[in-house]
């Protein structure tokens, strides 16, 4: 299958260039020039051809918890949002701390995805820190790094094993930082809100503790070190100064850390409720001061998606956790690049290269060879994002009825469509979509 996706403004992330120009596609990589004539051309006019968004942090569900989301539904949900390629957290039931499971996540995704699925595996054995996963077998099974995420490896000792066995592999360690005994049963963040509504709280060094301690084992060992979901001003601090001292750490945040506060969960909002809790607006100016100087490297969505019913009940009672991919795009354009906080093609760099690089994947770019993975954006198109129409299974959003701007129209995964809106918005939902982008441009005018 020969492609050309004409008259759009490439954004390239790889040499820092936006501009118009064709892309080629043959036999699913991308190409200098066709060795024929295009067997499909794609009318880019208008659009920015982006490469396919990379999310270093999802949680698909399967095995276990299909009931919430499975590799089939959460891989839809990730090509309605621009990304082709996702990794799977290991959080599962049973956990993915073994071969045969990394394996099996592998092959449903092969059959049923809609978007590339790189499994990551546990650190510890049931996720319990207390013995080391099966980390060589599950190298050789295909993971793309280890991680207790859901948990953090609370063991100083553990942690550092963890590093040092998964470097002989090349794999980086994710690190879910959290002091279990400073977050006790805490329900949001410790602060003004929290005491307002009556719940107990978890301090931010809950994160930032182990944020540090992270980082000096990493610094110790001379180990690479990626941090997750990073949500507070001290944990960004820490993270700045470890990388000032030549310590090989890497960093993400999620787009509900630079969107939100702990002020979304008043009304006792479960939409809102998740782990690292939603934190101050000085927190969240400082995550987007990470994000400025580097001192973040990427954005993820830890796409946590849950039933109604574990969500729709007391606040205390709810599991933590929003969903993510069909929102992370619209989100970091209008609140990163919109603003000027970031550059189009910075931004792009932290949901493509820069994750890709981290997990060792020549993704990312439109480098010759490389797998034809695009994402075609409407960069001007505003729009009411609504829940309902998700294609994820869950429903857990705090941003249902918010108006967003830059919407994903198209996706490809090794130059096959895995998500159009231009074949969705004949449908009822399309329409209604439509409708209200026409409305917003109105109002604009």
């Amino acid at each position: 299958m020969r492609i050309k996706i004409s008259g759009g403004r490439v954004c390239d992330p790889l040499s820092g260039q936006i501009e118009e120009k064709d892309i080629y596609i043959e036999k699913g990589v991308f190409t200098l020039q066709l060795s024929g004539d295009p067997d499909q051309v794609i009318d880019a006019a208008g659009l920015h051809v982006i490469p396919g968004l990379i999310d270093a942090h999802c949680h698909l569900r399967e095995p276990g918890f299909e009931y919430r989301e499975d590799i089939e539904s959460g891989t839809k949900s990730a090509a309605k949002g621009g990304f082709t390629t996702v990794t799977s957290m290991p959080n599962t039931m049973p956990v993915c701390d073994n071969a045969a499971i990394v394996s099996a996540i592998i092959s449903k995704a092969k059959q049923k995805g809609s978007a590339r699925v790189l499994p990551i595996g546990a650190a510890s054995k049931g996720q319990k820190g207390q013995e080391l996963a099966e980390i060589g077998l599950m190298a050789e099974a295909g993971i793309v790094a280890v991680s207790d995420d859901g948990r953090p490896v609370e063991s100083s000792d553990m942690m550092k094993k963890t590093m040092l066995y998964a470097a002989q592999f090349k794999l980086p360690v994710i690190s879910h930082c959290e002091d279990l005994s400073l977050a006790a049963d805490g329900h949001m963040n410790e602060g003004l809100v929290s005491t307002m509504m009556g719940l107990r709280g978890i301090p931010s060094v809950a994160e930032s503790a182990v944020v540090a301690r992270d980082c000096l084992l990493a610094e110790y060992l001379n180990l690479p070190l990626h941090i997750a979901h990073v949500s507070c001003r001290a944990s960004v601090e820490q993270i700045r100064q470890a990388k000032k001292r030549g310590v090989p750490v890497t960093s993400e945040t999620c787009p509900h850390y630079f969107t939100l506060t702990d002020e979304a969960c008043q009304g006792f909002n479960t939409m809102a409720k998740m782990n690292p809790p939603l934190q101050t607006a000085d927190d969240r100016q400082a995550v987007i001061d990470g994000l400025i100087d580097g001192t973040i490297d990427l954005i993820a969505t830890d796409h946590a998606p849950h039933h109604r019913d574990e969500k729709e009940i007391e606040f205390a009672l709810a599991n933590n956790g929003i969903t993510g991919l069909e929102t992370a795009f619209g989100l970091g354009f209008q609140y990163l690049v919109e603003p000027g906080h970031l550059t189009l093609i910075d931004w792009i760099r932290k949901m493509t290269i820069r994750p890709a690089e981290i997990l060792g994947q020549k993704l990312g770019s439109f480098e010759a060879g490389r797998p034809a993975d695009v994402t075609l954006a409407d960069l001007n198109a505003s729009y009411t994002f609504c829940a309902d129409d998700m294609a994820s299974k869950a429903r857990n959003t705090p941003y249902d009825g918010w108006q967003l701007k830059g919407r994903v129209v198209m996706t490809l995964l090794e130059g096959k469509t895995t998500y159009s809106w231009y074949d969705e918005k004949d449908s009822d939902v399309g329409k209604k979509a439509a409708s209200e982008a026409l409305d917003a441009e109105s109002e604009d005018a």
